[in-house]
Formats: C-alpha cells, structure tokens, sequence
C-alpha cells in the first residue's frame, strides 16, 4: 500500500508521515527526492541543465514507482509518501505505474488555508546558521503558491483533503491513520497485474456529425486514449471492443455494425507491453447517444470530440500514428496493417524517426 501526502510546500507533509510511521504497524516513509538526488548523480550535465525539477525527468517518474515496489518486497509496508505532486499528467503515470503493481495508491492532500501557509513557510528555518540560504528556500516556497492553486481544482477532485491549519502533526498523523483504515482516499484506479506477456487490444473509434473523433481522459495514463481495452482470454476482438465500449462508455454497440480499419503492432516499450492493437470503426455517436453517455469513473475522468490536428497533442507518438492511419483507411474504405502505427514497411526505423 502506498500512502502519498501531498500538498504544497509548508503544508507540513514530512512532520506528518514522521509521525504516522508511529500509527501504522510496518510502514516506513519514502521519499522519492532521493531518487532525483541519485539521478542528479549519474545523468550528464546538460541533461540535468535542461529541466528545473527532478519531477520533470521522465526517468524519475518511471524510477518512482519502481523504487516504490522494490521497497515494499522488502518491508512490510505501507510506504509513506510525503511528496508535492501537482502536475496532474504525472500523477496519471506514477499512480498508473503503482495501480499496474498492483499496489494501492491512499491520495492525501494537507490543505490549511493560504495565510497559514505563508505564516508557516517565513517561519521556517531549513539551514540554521546560514540565514541567506534559508531566505532562499522560503522565497522558493512562497513562489510555489500559485502553482498549488492552480492544481487545487482537480487534487479536490483525485484526494482526501484534510484543512490542517489547526492540527499539531500528531493530530494530522491521526486524522490519516483514520482515513487509511477506512479506505476513504483510496484511488479507484482498475488495472491488470498480468503484466508477463504481450496482449492483444482492441479500439473504438466513435465519430461525431463533423467527423471528429472520441478520445477518453484515462485516469492511470498522462495521455489520452481511445475507448477500448484488452481482449479477454477466449473472447473474440471484436466482442471485447463492443464489451469496452459499455463498460467505459454506457454504449450498447452492434457488432456486426463495426468495421476494422486498422490492425497495429505495438512494440513493448520498458515495462508497458506490447502487441496487436486493431481499431474499429464504430460510427457516429449522434446527439441523442452522447446525452447518454456514461464514464466509467474508477477509469475515465473524462472526453472530448477531437480533430485529427487536435489529437497530435492528446495521444502519444504511437497512438496518434495509429488514429491517423486508422482515419486514412476510413477515407479510403481500406484495412491497414502497421507496426508501431506506420506501414509495415516503414518499420520500427520509421517509428523511431517520426516520433
């Protein structure tokens, strides 16, 4: 189990998890900063020059979880997380990553009022005897405090938040001991533990009257999706894109209604799998099919009609190479066959080139 104590700098996340390692029986605290340290030790300089957080490394986000599970083979857990997580994409893929382990994910955030932040935050002093650079780090803080507003609106929506300003950090290590035994903050993220073996997936691709397409904001991934999901053991492809589409969307598709416009060879990429991903066309979703749409909330947080142009900067390189050649063989009344989203003669030298 992981317990992730967020909230903006000063909230008082560290006193809080010191004092929560008390109240839960085997917990330790982890704090993913020492995986940006160490990465701070080994990538090369211009690397590390060209980001202004550890968080921005795609290595770190893809470390953290690793780390994560690493430890929890080691100890009895949980691990306790006090870490500043307002990017909301890398949420996605940390707690995406975690959910894929099949580790549970508690969301916190300490949220005392803004006054009482900055009350806290001049107040402190992180290098005693050296005044000038805790000066520093106490204009880095308060810099920060927009950052946490502006991230306000979908943390409310994701965690547990808890108004600290007039808790000790026992009182708030109580407040979440409580709240972890009752499961309240839990992350309803659903994904599959099998990760041994590549998988075969199949897409919806849903159109609205101007020909623009669906996409769906999944909850566990930083990027956009279509609706779809992986076939079953023994179920056909085509009944898994129609099963995926009522699950995810409240739709009730016709089978037989649906064509294949695309069958994809998706290469493994570190630990994401791999495999044939085929997408189908579904037709227009006409005004009176969308009013009864219905997401799928433990997976989907959203979705929008899109144009081609629009989705270059919703999907990943794979993905929006995969739509756009789906969409081709639309126009065309084709079926195309690609690997890693281009013509099976571009290849994977093709792939790496266009993304």
């Amino acid at each position: 189990m992981i317990v992730w104590v967020n909230g903006t700098f000063g909230a008082g996340k560290t006193s809080a998890c010191r004092e929560l390692v008390e109240l839960l029986p085997g917990s330790m605290v982890y704090d993913p900063e020492l995986v940006g340290y160490g990465l701070s030790r080994v990538l090369p300089a211009d690397r590390l020059a060209a980001v202004s957080d550890f968080q921005d490394l795609p290595s770190w986000r893809r470390l953290v979880p690793e780390v994560a599970a690493a430890l929890l083979s080691e100890v009895e857990g949980p691990l306790l997380v006090p870490l500043t997580l307002l990017r909301e994409d890398y949420r996605d893929e940390i707690f995406g990553a975690l959910a894929a382990r099949g580790l549970a994910v508690h969301h916190f955030v300490l949220d005392p009022a803004e006054t009482i932040l900055r009350e806290r935050i001049r107040g402190r002093d992180e290098y005693p005897g050296e005044p000038e650079r805790s000066a520093r780090v106490r204009e880095w803080c308060l810099d920060h405090l927009p950052r946490y507003r502006a991230a306000h609106r979908w943390l409310s929506r994701d965690a547990q938040l808890l108004d600290t300003g007039a808790l000790t950090p026992r009182q708030t290590a109580q407040r979440l001991a409580e709240l972890v035994r009752n499961g309240a903050a839990r992350c309803p993220i659903v994904q599959s533990v099998d990760a041994t073996g590549d998988t075969v997936a199949a897409a919806v691709l849903l159109f609205d009257e101007q020909g623009r397409v669906l996409l769906v904001d999944p909850v566990y991934k930083p990027a956009w999706e279509f609706p779809g999901g992986v076939v079953e053991r023994g179920e056909a492809p085509t009944d898994a894109a129609v099963r995926e589409a009522a699950e995810e969307l409240g739709l009730g598709l016709d089978a037989s209604a649906l064509r294949l416009l695309a069958v994809d060879w998706e290469p493994r990429t570190g630990p994401r799998r791999g495999g044939l991903r085929l997408v189908y066309d579904g037709g227009l979703l006409d005004a009176a099919a969308r009013k009864g749409l219905r997401l799928q909330l433990e997976e989907l947080r959203g979705w929008r009609f899109v144009t081609l142009e629009d989705a270059a900067g919703l999907l990943s390189p794979g993905r929006f190479r995969r739509l756009a050649a789906a969409l081709e063989a639309r126009r065309r009344g084709e079926l195309r066959y690609l690997e890693a989203g281009l013509p099976a003669a571009q290849g994977l030298t093709g792939a790496v080139d266009a993304a």
